[in-house]
């Protein structure tokens, strides 16, 4: 403290005026700096451990913003995936990414498919929302989605929505029939 500094404190103090305590302050720069650390934490853990499942959130190629995703695994009849892609099957359930961190985009994925899986849902709509810039958040979720959905075995095939439902901006998902709905439809079809 300079001697102008300790004659104004002087001066403050005949006044009648005492100064702040710093404990009483709210400290924001180490409360961020601790959410920062342990974001860096997860980080590295999962750098190092790997990604388990085999979805990856580490750096990836981005998609091109405007450029549709598609995909269809074999066994897909051509009828069936034109149809998704023309947005002619009813979207049972919707799962709404945005903006959300690449990290929790793929814990809510996994769990909405699990979910739908177990409710018999066979076609979804995941918003991830769009942009024009390739490194934004929707560009992002585009690129990931695209990658992750082709390598979860529940998902027959994915396709972008029509502008209806989103446009670039969202993905028909096609899920597997669970083993009861697959028995039911073989027995049906057996009646014949």
């Amino acid at each position: 403290m300079s001697q102008s500094d300790n004659d104004f404190s002087q001066m403050m103090q005949m006044e009648g005026v005492t100064p702040l305590k710093k404990a009483d302050r709210a400290d924001l720069h180490d409360q961020k700096a601790k959410k920062d650390q342990e974001l860096l934490e997860n980080r590295r853990k999962a750098a190092v451990a790997g990604d388990e499942d085999g979805l990856t959130t580490g750096p990836i190629d981005l998609l091109h913003p405007l450029d549709p995703v598609e995909w269809k695994s074999d066994g897909v009849q051509e009828g069936v995936y034109r149809n998704l892609r023309l947005g002619k099957y009813q979207v049972d359930a919707r799962l709404d990414l945005i903006r959300r961190s690449i990290p929790q985009c793929k814990s809510e994925l996994l769990s909405f498919v699990q979910e739908c899986i177990k409710y018999d849902i066979r076609t979804v709509l995941v918003n991830h929302g769009r942009s024009k810039d390739k490194t934004s958040m929707g560009n992002r979720q585009k690129s990931y989605l695209n990658l992750w959905l082709q390598k979860l075995p529940e998902v027959m095939a994915f396709h972008s929505a029509q502008p209806q439902h989103g446009g670039l901006g969202a993905i028909y998902v096609l899920l597997r029939k669970s083993e009861e709905k697959r028995l039911e439809n073989w027995e049906q079809h057996q009646k014949r």
